[in-house]
């Protein structure tokens, strides 16, 4: 006899694969200080509602099937899952104390999760709700991305100043890489082969080599007018087609567009301030980039790198994922 799911993150892990669900055509905006998403269109750039969630909601990633958001909450210690079609929340997950990011391998049940408190990597099975694993780092872990094969995890501390490169098979760390200060933020490039990083006090951003695990290029921001305290990188998104990465500049009120094979960056478009978080809609065609001090959401056009709108959100709004 087949067991019964023990909870409804299991029966969606269990059921992923026959899912076919379209796309809810909505942008999601966490907001850190109301502890609610905000509903924006994606297409006609207006607020459709808003659904209440865990303490402090600081991260938003899709469960396998996409029918479902994880929404990582820092004062909660926990994640609420939201079914996207009813917009209510019908499971919560303990993801431990203080968690700041994380990501999700491939087939949804494991959650790798940066303890900023406890100066760690923690390992959560979903389905079975419990810590499985952890890994001691340096202070204030942040960014926390798998890589493609799911072999591998990098975890930046920001206090640090390193990326530590995580086996997931044994949770050793294979390598501990020096980058600039403050590292905030991962993306990987669309081939895997350079995992990108931004640098919040050092106004940089570094480039890694997954092959050697060194940093093979440090690119500077520069905006005219400011000094480099005031460009302060965090969040980073990449286009469909691989070939920018957009990088939110935090102080600077502005988002770049950094050419992937030249390392130059080709546009600077004013945002909201203190731009943490970004999210691309599913064509690239629109970027949409949360001001975190001005409450608001901006929406840009990525051909013409020109604001499309301003949207007002809840305060403090620190996570975006589009569902297009």
């Amino acid at each position: 006899m087949t067991a019964t799911p023990r909870s409804p993150i299991a029966a969606v892990l269990l059921l992923a694969a026959l899912a076919a669900r379209a796309a809810t055509g909505l942008v999601y905006v966490a907001n850190e200080k109301d502890d609610t998403l905000t509903l924006i269109d994606a297409k006609t750039l207006e607020v459709t509602g808003s659904i209440p969630t865990c303490a402090r909601p600081r991260h938003l990633q899709r469960l396998p099937g996409g029918t479902r958001l994880l929404v990582a909450c820092g004062d909660a210690g926990e994640a609420d899952v939201i079914d996207l079609a009813t917009r209510r929340v019908v499971d919560t997950s303990p993801l431990g104390h203080d968690p700041e990011a994380l990501d999700l391998s491939a087939d949804g049940r494991l959650a790798y999760v940066s303890a900023e408190d406890d100066h760690a990597l923690a390992v959560f099975d979903l389905a079975a709700r419990k810590e499985i694993g952890r890994v001691a780092l340096g202070p204030e872990p942040e960014g926390v991305k798998l890589s493609p094969d799911g072999r591998r995890v990098y975890v930046t501390s920001e206090v640090a100043g390193v990326v530590y490169a995580i086996d997931t098979a044994t949770l050793q760390i294979e390598r501990t890489i020096p980058v600039g200060r403050r590292p905030r933020r991962l993306a990987l490039a669309a081939d895997g082969a350079q995992l990108w990083v931004t640098n919040e006090k050092s106004a940089t951003i570094s480039v890694i080599s997954t092959a050697t695990l060194e940093v093979v290029d440090t690119l500077p921001v520069v905006v005219d007018g400011l000094t480099a305290d005031g460009i302060t990188p965090v969040g980073m998104v990449l286009a469909p087609d691989g070939a920018t990465i957009y990088v939110a500049l935090g102080r600077a009120n502005r988002v770049a567009f950094v050419d992937v094979a030249t390392h130059r960056v080709r546009a600077l478009v004013p945002v909201g301030r203190r731009a943490w978080a970004l999210a691309l809609s599913a064509d690239g065609e629109r970027l949409f980039v949360a001001g975190g001090l001005s409450n608001d959401l901006t929406a840009i056009d990525t051909r013409s790198a020109q604001v499309l709108k301003t949207i007002a959100v809840g305060q403090v709004p620190n996570a975006v994922l589009v569902d297009d």
